[in-house]
């Protein structure tokens, strides 16, 4: 489906010609290119449905974590390292979370130093929510098949993996 305001040809497509013949080879600047407009499409997509819910996808992410965690809670550090994000990050993004009463942060069983996170009821609830509204949309992911999509996590974890996001 067209947006209103969309061109009568590809920019980007357009762009490679224009780099192809003022600077060199295109192909990795269009497929840049591309999967930064990507993003920008699925993160409006995606802040549309959550948006309902009073949750942006970093808070909504931090829930999903939160109710995959084997315990039903996490260590604020671990939640870092999973959303691989800075300390700071993670602590605005739970401070916000507590504000809105989705989560709680409550003592380490064991560790003093630590403090974990867990959802709360509304939590769990709103999480329930929100979740229906993002897979309704298919996280705006559309236009692919199911195989199309396994191909492009696929080659997008091919990246990741070579710039050390993970072993």
């Amino acid at each position: 489906m067209a947006n209103r305001g969309s061109l009568p040809f590809d920019p980007i497509h357009r762009a490679a010609q224009l780099w192809d013949e003022r600077i060199g080879p295109s192909g990795s600047m269009a497929a840049v290119t591309s999967v930064m407009r990507v993003q920008q499409i699925l993160l409006s997509a995606v802040d549309a449905a959550l948006r309902p819910h009073g949750l942006t996808f970093a808070r909504y992410e931090a829930m999903v974590l939160l109710r995959f965690a084997s315990r039903g809670s996490l260590p604020m550090r671990v939640m870092g390292e999973r959303l691989q994000l800075h300390p700071t990050s993670v602590t605005n993004i739970v401070d916000r979370l507590q504000h809105d009463r989705l989560v709680r942060r409550v003592p380490h069983p064991t560790d003093r130093r630590a403090t974990l996170v867990e959802l709360t009821d509304d939590g769990r609830t709103r999480l329930d929510e929100a979740t229906e509204s993002v897979t309704a949309i298919d996280f705006g992911l559309s236009g692919l098949s199911t195989e199309q999509r396994d191909q492009l996590f696929a080659l997008l974890t091919d990246v990741r993996r070579a710039a050390g996001d993970f072993d």
